[in-house]
């Protein structure tokens, strides 16, 4: 399944970019499920980001390795692919792209996730899609001026 949002922000590229950090990381995490964050490596190449996710009932670890970074004149962008995921997921990748527009930047939140079963795939679809839309006041008030 694939689910793309995007928000624009009035910063260029590399000063998104500088504010993709561990504190950006905790304040995109949504009011549920809770999230401890147990290893924040970054967001480049080689990097790890391991979380706990608290069910109340149950909890879960969720690592992604970064498995791609880059920079061109237009875009920053970075992917982060899911190595320990939760039950409920089979596949994970997202893919976070900065691109130049005239008065800032776009950010783009390009995800694909794959649940094992094409029914419970667009069931999650509702839940992903408010994970990420729940970003982009966020990301307004860190990258707007």
């Amino acid at each position: 399944m694939k689910l793309v949002l995007n928000t624009n922000v009035q910063q260029t590229p590399k000063q998104v970019w500088a504010g993709f950090d561990q504190s950006l990381f905790e304040k995109l995490a949504p009011p549920f499920p809770r999230i401890r964050l147990l290893r924040f490596d970054g967001s480049t190449k080689g990097c790890t980001v391991e979380v706990e996710l608290n069910f109340i009932l149950f909890r879960q670890t969720w690592q992604s390795e970064i498995t791609e970074h880059g920079e061109t004149e237009n875009e920053i962008w970075f992917v982060d692919q899911g190595i320990q995921l939760p039950f409920f997921l089979k596949f994970w990748r997202h893919r976070h792209r900065l691109l130049r527009t005239e008065t800032g930047t776009q950010i783009v939140d390009d995800i694909e996730y794959r649940t094992g079963s094409l029914v419970m795939d667009y069931l999650m679809f509702p839940l992903m899609w408010a994970q990420f839309a729940y970003r982009g006041p966020i990301y307004r008030r860190a990258f707007n001026k």
